[in-house]
């Protein structure tokens, strides 16, 4: 049996963790209590105003449970609000707040130092290769 150091799929899952880890830990170091996941809902809501919970969920690689308590704590610290559906009262939709909008673009800077250094030394083509390469294996897995 292969040791586990040897299988690709590990080496992928343990780079994103730890890139999530050194990402959180920058985060908290400049002194914002949002996490990676929360700051992914901002992001993708700013990015998608009319997306469905469930579709957020999708995109940001969360079950529906996680993303409910992911959006309700970014109600209570103020940078969501619901607001009413005025085509279907049972649904609600999601708007950054003013303080979402201040916050997402105040920890873009230390996303962005983040993936530097992450990527510190990879080439352009490296990084290209990578991408080919893991898109392939999503389609792989895709396809049934």
């Amino acid at each position: 049996m292969e040791q586990l150091n040897n299988v690709i799929f590990y080496t992928i899952d343990k780079s994103i963790r730890t890139y999530r880890q050194y990402a959180q830990r920058q985060l908290k170091n400049a002194g914002y209590s949002i996490t990676i996941d929360q700051w992914l809902v901002i992001k993708t809501l700013l990015e998608n105003p009319d997306i469905k919970q469930q579709e957020l969920g999708e995109k940001i690689f969360k079950d529906n449970a996680s993303v409910t308590r992911i959006i309700e704590l970014l109600v209570r610290a103020k940078y969501l609000k619901r607001r009413n559906n005025t085509e279907d009262r049972r649904r609600t939709g999601l708007e950054v707040t003013e303080k979402g909008k201040e916050t997402i673009a105040d920890v873009h800077k230390i996303v962005l130092k983040n993936r530097s250094v992450a990527l510190e030394g990879i080439s352009k083509t490296e990084l290209e290769t990578v991408k080919k390469v893991l898109m392939k294996i999503t389609k792989n897995c895709q396809d049934d």
